[in-house]
């Protein structure tokens, strides 16, 4: 018999690398690095290879980062058998990265039934705002 397992818990699981990242994860090179409901940490190491013709980190990775942590703390707080999409995202960058940790700290701002508002600070190795974003979610039953 299969257990059942919360979406909550399968995130935490995730941390814990007890369940494999998704395809995007490690395509990317980011990690789940915390979860707990409403709050997700997502940590990228950003090395030249991802720089853009400025040499700076590319845009698009910053915003995919912040992306996936607003949309796993989002997650966290679904039934299990709910799934959601991202249906507005929206970013500002604040100050170039080029070398270091980058932190994305998705929390959830508001969890309707079917629609929900998640914000997300990402942050350089020396703690600073590099960017900050805000997403839109729909909840699919």
């Amino acid at each position: 018999m299969m257990e059942c397992v919360s979406r909550l818990e399968s995130l935490r699981r995730m941390v814990s690398g007890d369940v494999e990242a998704p395809p995007v994860a490690k395509l990317i090179g980011f990690k789940l690095a915390e979860i707990e409901q409403g709050r997700a940490v997502v940590e990228f190491k950003a090395e030249p290879r991802h720089w853009n013709p400025q040499g700076t980190l590319h845009g698009g990775i910053t915003c995919d980062i912040a992306d996936a942590a607003m949309g796993m703390a989002y997650a966290s707080l679904l039934e299990e058998d709910d799934n959601f999409t991202t249906i507005e995202l929206k970013i500002n960058y604040l100050r170039p990265v080029k070398q270091g940790l980058i932190r994305a700290i998705g929390t959830v701002v508001r969890a309707g039934r079917t629609i929900g508002y998640t914000e997300c600070e990402v942050t350089d190795t020396e703690g600073r705002l590099v960017a900050k974003a805000a997403s839109t979610l729909m909840t699919l039953r």
